[in-house]
């Protein structure tokens, strides 16, 4: 009756004791964050519980294992798997830790701080120092998971003789990867792009979305998702519409006919930006900018806070204009000329071939041929 008993008590017991204690953490912090509403620390806290409760079970069986005799053939083993098991929750846990303080951190910065890119840097250095602290925490782990191995400990020695060698052999191997996470650090904390900048990349306009150590993600208008190595934003040039001040400058084309009325078309521009939310009001114009034999054309330059209101500006004008020269001067669009040909004085055409000249002359001397032929 003892040998049955006894690993219930413990076993159990150890259960028991996780779940209460487990129980009686969370309800301390549901409390918190009742009543600590300005901060959503407590709340991020409650997401380690599962770690918390596997680093308490496993210390509790690892530490009362010997006295329940269960298994006695395999105690090595099964205390092998708890100290694993241990050494992996509280890794766990860590991480959870981290993220909570980190992303409390960063919230109370954005409550603080009205400026745009300023948050959008400090998200961007947030996100990949995470991602540092959780690869760091999870290769301690992995060590210290090895290290309980007793080969593992008496390999160590020659391990550490020939570490300058493999880690040189290692660096050439993985020179692209490691120049990629040189790059991650550099964008991070050289403010090159940050997460939610409008970028241009391979003539591709979108948002930066995702940024890690090794690679970054953009998502463009059309919601395709385009993924490149972070070395490519560390070595060639690209477009970032969001790096200073967000505010842009757009232009809006037209090909028009030379009797267009140009200051009619100034008055009316004023008009569709007065009514359009997406101008700023910092400024506008209207100019031609060429001319061609049939048409000329004319610029717009438009303003708006950033880039997604600088495209709602340009169409708007765009398709309000097109819709108003239609409607109330139609002879200002594109036209193709047919009128008939304008002889010089003497209504003779100058050729090199005097016979084809003639020719030519006595056809358009001649009156225009009526009826059948």
């Amino acid at each position: 009756m003892e040998n049955v008993l006894r690993p219930l008590i413990v076993v159990g017991g150890a259960v028991v004791l996780t779940l209460l204690i487990g129980w009686a953490t969370d309800l301390l912090l549901r409390k918190a964050d009742a009543r600590h509403s300005e901060t959503p620390l407590w709340g991020l806290l409650r997401r380690g519980r599962i770690p918390y409760q596997l680093v308490l079970c496993a210390a509790l069986l690892r530490g009362s294992y010997d006295q329940a005799e269960l298994i006695l053939d395999h105690r090595v083993a099964v205390g092998q798997i708890l100290t694993l098991v241990l050494i992996g929750s509280v890794a766990w846990l860590v991480v959870r830790i981290a993220a909570a303080v980190v992303q409390t951190s960063y919230d109370r910065y954005a409550r603080a701080h009205h400026d745009a890119a300023r948050v959008r840097r400090v998200r961007t250095q947030v996100s990949l120092i995470m991602r540092v602290v959780t690869a760091v925490v999870g290769v301690m782990a992995a060590a210290a998971m090895l290290l309980t191995f007793p080969a593992m400990r008496a390999a160590g020695a020659s391990l550490l003789a020939s570490a300058g060698i493999l880690g040189i052999v290692a660096g050439v191997a993985a020179q692209s990867t490691l120049a990629n996470m040189f790059a991650g650090l550099q964008i991070a904390f050289g403010d090159m792009v940050r997460l939610g900048d409008t970028v241009v990349v391979d003539g591709e306009w979108g948002t930066v979305e995702e940024i890690t150590l090794t690679f970054l993600t953009v998502r463009t208008w059309d919601e395709r998702r385009i993924t490149m190595p972070v070395s490519y934003f560390t070595s060639k040039p690209f477009e970032n519409w969001s790096r200073g001040t967000p505010q842009m400058t757009g232009i809006v084309y037209w090909h028009v006919d030379h009797s267009a009325p140009v200051e009619a078309m100034r008055d009316k521009l004023k008009d569709i930006l007065r009514e359009c939310p997406a101008w700023d009001g910092r400024a506008y114009g209207l100019v031609v900018t060429d001319s061609t034999p049939n048409t000329m054309q004319v610029r717009a330059l438009v303003t708006a806070k950033d880039a997604d209101d600088i495209w709602t500006v340009r169409v708007t004008v765009r398709e309000q204009m097109m819709t108003w020269l239609c409607a109330e001067h139609p002879y200002a669009l594109p036209r193709v000329n047919t009128a008939d040909a304008v002889l010089p004085p003497g209504g003779i055409i100058p050729s090199q071939d005097g016979a084809a000249a003639a020719g030519t002359n006595r056809r358009l001397h001649e009156p225009p041929r009526t009826g059948p032929r």
